[in-house]
C-alpha cells in the first residue's frame, strides 16, 4: 500500500477499511505510511486472533477502528471498543486478543527523527 517517503511528503489514503477486510482465522497488516519519523500500520484480526507480548523502541498510538479487543499494557488489561485509543511510550510491553473481528490503526513515532525534523 505505502512506499517509503521523506517526512515532508504528504500521503492521502482513502477507503482504508475497504482495503483491509477481516480474513477468517487470520491477522493481516498493511503499512500505510512509512517515513523516518512516522510509520502507520493498519491491522485486521479475526475473533480469537492475538499478538503475543512484545515492545517497540518507538512511541506507539493504537486506535481501534471497529470490533472489540482486550489490549494488555504492562500487565494491565483494557477492554477496547471502537474509538478507544491507547498510547504506549517506547519500550512498553503490550499484547492483544481480538474478542470480535476487529481493525485498528497503529502509529509508531520515532521521537529522535521527529525532533531532528523540528517537530
Amino acid at each position: 500500500m505505502a512506499t517509503r517517503t521523506d517526512i515532508s511528503t504528504p500521503v492521502a489514503l482513502t477507503r482504508l477499511l475497504d482495503a483491509l477486510p477481516v480474513t477468517p482465522s487470520s491477522t493481516t497488516s498493511r503499512v500505510v505510511v512509512d517515513n523516518p519519523a512516522v510509520r502507520v500500520v493498519a491491522f485486521s484480526f479475526d475473533a480469537g486472533e492475538l499478538l503475543t507480548e512484545h515492545s517497540s523502541p518507538r512511541a506507539v498510538v493504537v486506535h481501534l477502528l471497529d470490533g472489540a479487543l482486550r489490549f494488555t499494557v504492562s500487565g494491565e488489561e483494557h477492554a477496547m471498543v471502537p474509538g478507544d485509543v491507547i498510547y504506549l511510550p517506547p519500550g512498553a510491553h503490550h499484547s492483544l486478543v481480538a474478542d470480535a473481528p476487529s481493525r485498528l490503526s497503529l502509529v509508531m513515532v520515532d521521537l529522535d527523527a521527529t525532533a531532528a525534523a523540528g517537530g
